[in-house]
């Protein structure tokens, strides 16, 4: 394949990575609604990429056995995050959680400068700035105060917060594979969901449940979203910039907020809408190209930062 039909390709397999992941508030809340409240949804769909992620695990024992702890830690950091954003899908507003877990700009921006001791070029100083502004307009559009109202705002700020830990700490050290880290990465949910679900939610009543729809659901959700996207994201992301992965990846806030209003009647105001072109645009300044010598490299608030660059 020539390198321009390489580029070519890895580009729209970004664009769909991302486009996927603005549905996938779907199959979490059909979840619940067929018998898996709270976090039991997200358990049962990373248990399923878990089961499906092991054989790579196996084949790639012996790098596990050579990573990093520190690595493997941010791995499971990355899948913890997932899952509080996930969860948070259920109990928030599609468009509200998705545009506060791509806040993460500004988390791993002052935690590459003061955690870190990176150097910050100043168009990082304006992301933060920006974005900032548009967790405000978004938080305020009811009129109140600029804080989370809710559980699943909560979870998804959260969400944000832990991916740019868990990125910085990946990008430092991480030297696994592909495939084995990505294991790490449902493994790590799989802990975070399994002590998350029976805080929220009982457990759920199974004569009640419809178990095998739900199985199927979260075993296709698993292997679909978890898996195959992940590592098509894991290829293209290796062969292409870093900026225009995250720019990329963008779709995803947009779908999400459109698929949400369209399919489940969420209504997004003004000033939402403003906030969210803020944080988007904060994205955009934070993988702006720069002319600096830092270690830190390319995307931080996009998804594709994951298992395989990482």
């Amino acid at each position: 394949m020539t390198p321009s039909r390489t580029t070519t390709l890895a580009t729209l397999l970004v664009v769909t990575t991302g486009s996927l992941w603005g549905f996938y508030w779907l199959p979490v809340r059909r979840l619940a609604d067929l018998g898996l409240p709270g976090a039991w949804g997200t358990l049962a769909i990373v248990a399923a990429a878990a089961l499906g992620l092991a054989p790579f695990a196996l084949a790639g024992r012996r790098r596990l056995a050579r990573s990093s702890p520190v690595a493997l830690a941010s791995t499971a950091l990355g899948g913890v995050a997932f899952v509080l954003y996930s969860t948070g899908l259920v109990y928030g507003k599609v468009a509200i959680v998705v545009l506060l877990f791509f806040l993460t700009p500004v988390w791993s921006t002052l935690l590459a400068r003061y955690v870190m001791g990176w150097s910050t070029p100043w168009l990082r100083l304006v992301a933060i700035a920006v974005g900032v502004v548009g967790l405000v307009c978004v938080l305020s559009a009811d009129g109140g105060l600029p804080v989370p109202r809710g559980l699943g705002d909560w979870l998804g700020l959260a969400s944000g917060v832990l991916w740019a830990v868990a990125t910085t700490g990946i990008r430092a050290r991480s030297d696994t594979g592909p495939g084995e880290s990505a294991f790490v990465f449902a493994l790590g949910g799989c802990l975070c969901a399994g002590v998350l679900a029976p805080l929220l939610a009982p457990w759920p009543n199974l004569a009640d449940a419809a178990v095998l729809p739900a199985l199927a659901l979260a075993a296709g959700a698993g292997a679909f979203w978890w898996g195959l996207s992940m590592a098509a994201l894991m290829w293209a992301a290796a062969r292409l910039e870093p900026a225009r992965v995250g720019i990329l990846l963008m779709a995803e806030v947009l779908l999400g907020t459109a698929s949400a209003a369209l399919l489940a009647g969420e209504t997004v105001g003004a000033l939402e809408l403003l906030g969210g072109a803020l944080v988007l645009a904060a994205g955009v300044l934070e993988v702006w190209p720069v002319r600096d010598n830092a270690p830190a490299p390319g995307r931080t608030g996009a998804r594709g930062n994951l298992p395989a660059e990482k």
